[in-house]
């Protein structure tokens, strides 16, 4: 409360005085002095009292003197000063501001707040008057009172011109400016609730999700009552894996506001995304009863029922979806990624015109590149089809670039920390729970088949993708205080920190477990790059590796349109190097770790369905059940592109399609090298750093 004093545009009495010079002259010195209270207020005082040499009783001058005493510290001249003001002036709201700041500062918190209260009775569009009021109510206790208090603020602080300045540059793109200006305000008003939410969505738009994160649980803790800001939270906490805190934060904003369809279709896809997915699509049927032609919301309905295995109700939605916006780019995809519908002449001369618009959005026109993908690949027209998968994959790669020697100096560094005698000192830590089941790999390598098998056993539960291991690396390395990578990190714990670790992990995946099985599945792929944590947090779980055909497994990759986490698939060159450095590090963890990984290679399940899961049952300690055999009659959600081909017996539909494709992936035959050639056998690789 102690910065320069804010800007109010009020009214003041003219002085009746005649001036040797001219009034206009009078309200430039009034003018420059307000301004030096922003910047050097000792100056600001003296100009004051040159001006009250003239004009003696002039009020806007002692009141900027007075804010003078009180910037400068001496707050027993500024209440002098202020408190007959403010009963001479007693129209003058900024006066009451001015003399309840002061007060405030003496301790005289509740003669400020009246005070505070009376400045708001002559005018209630005073921002700044509303956020002092509402500290002072926090600072004594009445929460309830504060929360009316910073909504008043909100409700004001639009008119605000600097947040309006900020709001400005935000909405350009101009987000150093807007950060700058920002962080200027909030320095000299730390408790700016609507400062604090822009610039929680502005660390949002830079990726600084963490960051977003704290701003909106400070924007919160003062102003519980900021619905937007509790929705931005929500937002947030959601795309960082923080399901059910995202649902707190929703039952709190439903609570006082049921009929917000934001944070209804919100709860449905954290619903969802929690495994609730009756829940969550009884959610989007209640939006589409009253929002028939948002094309958005049917979007993600087809997303859940796709998921539940409806697929005649998933290709209705899709289907309805592109029937209120024919441009939407991502529902053709969603009904490309089925695997199972083939598009019609009509469809197609739709999206080809869809594409030959100059006003289509980027992110709708590579949607409609991997469509046309696989409705001319459907048609055996390859050469078309590798053009338009091409250009998605090009389109793609720009929104999101990949540096591939990043990842390969990840692999170099976790080789280097993660030794045989590394291993061999730590023997016996971690919590040693079986319960989970780590399925990695490369996307579309069959992972979800193993994922199908494993789940249909009796003693197993089949999740998701889980987030929580990723989520887990990015904690240790934002508290690494300089180490090269999160590795070096785990290096310097002691060994009962990592149980600790090995009982978040299950605690934090425990609200996805719905089945009471013993075991449980987490088959995020990318944790192949992470085998070290969970060797020394959970030596216990078993850890599969999904492996396919490098030709048949990447080009695969190639061929989809990921919705995130995989941005190494938009190049063919990108791909060959990911699939060598996931080679390169296996075969390192089978070395060090002899046995420690199941390999389970695509193309020997499908021609011996049950010998390799039998293999599969054995290392896992399960006994063989007949179901695990019919897996595609396992009604379970399945998130992955590959949903509806597992809920069909196995076959080898996938095994040679990348070969019609072989004239144009020298680029990914030249990358893969060695991998190539000895495949399915693991080379022993060393690469150099």
């Amino acid at each position: 409360m102690d910065g320069p004093t804010p800007s109010l545009s009020l009214p003041y009495a003219r002085s009746r005085l005649l001036l040797s010079e001219a009034t206009a002259s009078l309200e430039t010195a009034l003018n420059h002095a307000s301004q030096l209270l922003g910047s050097d207020p000792e100056l600001a005082g003296e100009q004051a009292t040159e001006i009250l040499r003239v004009a003696s009783d002039h009020p806007v001058a002692l009141m900027i003197l007075g804010i003078s005493h009180r910037l400068c510290g001496r707050l027993e001249r500024a209440i002098a000063l202020l408190a007959p003001l403010a009963r001479t002036q007693a129209g003058m709201p900024r006066v009451h501001y001015e003399y309840a700041m002061a007060l405030a500062r003496t301790g005289q918190v509740e003669e400020a707040i009246a005070t505070l209260q009376r400045a708001l009775s002559l005018n209630p569009a005073l921002p700044q008057v509303w956020l002092a009021l509402a500290d002072l109510q926090r600072a004594v206790g009445r929460q309830k009172d504060a929360d009316e208090a910073y909504a008043g603020y909100i409700r004001y602080s639009v008119r605000d011109p600097n947040l309006l300045q900020a709001a400005e540059a935000l909405n350009a793109n101009r987000l150093p400016e807007a950060e700058a200006m920002l962080r200027a305000w909030l320095k000299q008003h730390p408790t700016d609730v609507v400062a604090i939410r822009m610039l929680g969505e502005l660390a949002v738009r830079v990726g600084r999700n963490p960051e977003a994160l704290r701003l909106f649980e400070r924007c919160l803790q003062l102003a519980p009552g900021f619905r937007e800001a509790r929705q931005h939270f929500a937002v947030v906490l959601h795309r960082e894996q923080q399901a059910s805190k995202a649902l707190e934060q929703l039952e709190l904003l439903l609570r006082e506001d049921p009929a917000n369809a934001g944070a209804r279709t919100l709860k449905a896809a954290v619903l969802c995304r929690l495994g609730e997915y009756a829940r969550g699509i009884a959610l989007y049927e209640g939006l589409l009863r009253e929002y028939p032609h948002n094309a958005r919301v049917w979007l993600s309905y087809g997303h859940a029922l796709k998921t539940e295995g409806r697929q005649a109700d998933a290709i209705a939605a899709y289907r309805h979806c592109v029937e209120e916006e024919p441009e939407f780019g991502e529902a053709w995809w969603s009904l490309a990624n089925l695997k199972t519908i083939r598009f019609d002449d009509a469809d197609i001369a739709t999206m080809r015109a869809q594409l030959q618009r100059d006003d289509l959005e980027t992110e709708h026109r590579l949607h409609f590149e991997f469509s046309l993908g696989k409705a001319l690949e459907d048609r055996a027209e390859y050469a078309e089809s590798f053009a338009h998968y091409a250009e998605g994959n090009r389109l793609r790669l720009e929104i999101v670039p990949y540096r591939a020697g990043e990842t390969t100096a990840r692999v170099v560094h976790a080789k280097r920390v993660y030794t045989r005698e590394f291993f061999a000192e730590r023997e016996g830590c971690g919590d040693p729970a079986p319960d989970p089941i780590f399925i990695v790999g490369l996307p579309r390598s069959g992972s979800t088949l193993i994922e199908q098998i494993l789940s249909s056993h009796s003693a197993v539960e089949g999740t998701m993708e889980l987030p929580e291991i990723i989520a887990m690396t990015r904690a240790l390395r934002r508290g690494s205080e300089g180490a090269a990578s999160y590795h070096e990190v785990l290096a310097g714990l002691p060994m009962e920190q990592f149980a600790e670790l090995g009982r978040q992990f299950l605690d934090r995946t425990r609200v996805q477990r719905k089945t009471g099985a013993p075991l449980f599945i987490d088959k995020m792929p990318n944790n192949f790059l992470h085998l070290g944590l969970i060797q020394l947090m959970l030596p216990n779980a078993k850890i599969i590796d999904a492996r396919r055909h490098p030709l048949a497994c990447c080009f695969s990759g190639f061929k989809q349109h990921f919705a995130r986490g995989q941005s190494f698939s938009y190049s063919l060159d990108d791909l060959g190097r990911y699939y060598r450095d996931y080679v390169d590090l296996m075969a390192h963890f089978d070395a060090v770790l002899p046995g420690r990984v199941h390999r389970v290679i695509y193309e020997r399940m499908v021609e011996d369905t049950e010998g390799e899961v039998r293999r599969l049952l054995d290392y896992c300690g399960l006994p063989f059940e007949e179901r695990c055999l019919r897996f595609f009659e396992n009604d379970r959600p399945v998130r992955t592109a590959s949903s509806e081909q597992v809920r069909r017996p196995i076959n080898r539909d996938g095994i040679d399609q990348w070969r019609h494709y072989a004239a144009w992936l020298d680029p990914l035959k030249a990358a893969l090298g060695p991998v190539l050639d000895v495949y399915p056998e693991v080379p022993e690789f060393v690469v150099e750093a």
